[in-house]
């Protein structure tokens, strides 16, 4: 179990406050849009559909990323983790949680939009009740796994935020990685990359182009790659030989995804992108359009 109030080790003072404040920019900024995000849904009456209650949930679930940085933030500032023992359960599941939630979310959106440009079959209602329950009761399953002990939460390298715990490696961590790795990232990158490949052999067929179905899968990869790369080497191999500088950079990369994912699936939305602008100025948004029809 984490100890209390570890100390810093392998980084000096002007790393460990560098760290924080990235941490602190990305959940910044990442709260911020995702919080336009939400309200624009909540506010203007034409985004509430179905598949932009995806968008949503995905919102809500990178805001949990968002705020977990910020805890994490506020623990690099201080220099240590304030909030002992519990409290690293407890950010460590939270930060799980979102985690897992937000990729589960880019895959429905992913299996949304394949449906939408390919069988042009529309979500229902009682269907995203369905999928929220799904993407959220999934999440919770293998996030309360550790607290069950199957798996463990302790502290990252820097040791002011707590994650699930890779660094020994044994026979618990890897029988417990092994299958959330194959359910909660593979699964989903599978789905993306089929759903927009799909999509994408569609649109060559019409000529129509709605929108880019090569950077949901990329921005996945990126954001959470490194990170399953390293819990990867771990099961296999001693991840303590690899610097704490080294290891804390899938961290920080992945807490982007926030950013990344609101700019993809909001801002990079023409008709939420519309949402947005009329919530932010008050214009009437312009009609959306499906299938040649006015909305």
């Amino acid at each position: 179990m984490a100890t209390i109030e570890p100390s810093i080790e392998g980084f000096t003072e002007l790393e460990v406050f560098a760290l924080g404040t990235t941490l602190l920019l990305e959940a910044l900024l990442g709260l911020l849009l995702n919080a336009i995000t939400m309200l624009s849904f909540y506010k203007i009456k034409e985004l509430q559909t179905p598949s932009n209650l995806l968008v949503v949930s995905l919102a809500v679930s990178d805001s949990g990323i968002c705020l977990n940085a910020f805890v994490a933030a506020f623990s690099s500032f201080l220099r240590y983790w304030p909030y002992g023992t519990e409290g690293c359960q407890t950010h460590g599941f939270q930060g799980f949680l979102a985690s897992l939630a937000s990729i589960n979310a880019c895959a429905a959106i992913a299996w949304d939009r394949y449906h939408l440009s390919c069988s042009r079959s529309r979500l229902q209602w009682k269907s995203t009740v369905i999928v929220l329950s799904i993407i959220w009761g999934f999440a919770a399953f293998w996030a309360a796994m550790p607290l069950l002990g199957w798996g463990e939460y302790d502290y990252e390298p820097l040791r002011t935020c707590c994650t699930l715990d890779y660094s020994k490696g044994d026979r618990k961590f890897v029988s417990f990685f092994i299958p959330v790795a194959v359910c909660e990232f593979v699964f989903p990158l599978f789905i993306l990359a089929t759903s927009y490949q799909s999509c994408a052999n569609k649109f060559k067929k019409t000529g129509q182009t709605k929108f880019n179905t090569g950077l949901p899968f990329k921005i996945l990869i990126i954001c959470w790659g490194p990170y399953s790369l390293l819990c990867m080497y771990a099961a296999f191999e001693n991840v303590t030989v690899l610097s704490p500088k080294l290891r804390m950079l899938p961290v920080v990369l992945a807490k982007t995804s926030p950013i990344a994912n609101a700019f993809v699936y909001a801002l990079g939305n023409p008709d939420y992108r519309g949402g947005i602008w009329s919530f932010l100025t008050g214009q009437k948004m312009e009609p959306i359009e499906t299938d040649g029809k006015v909305k």
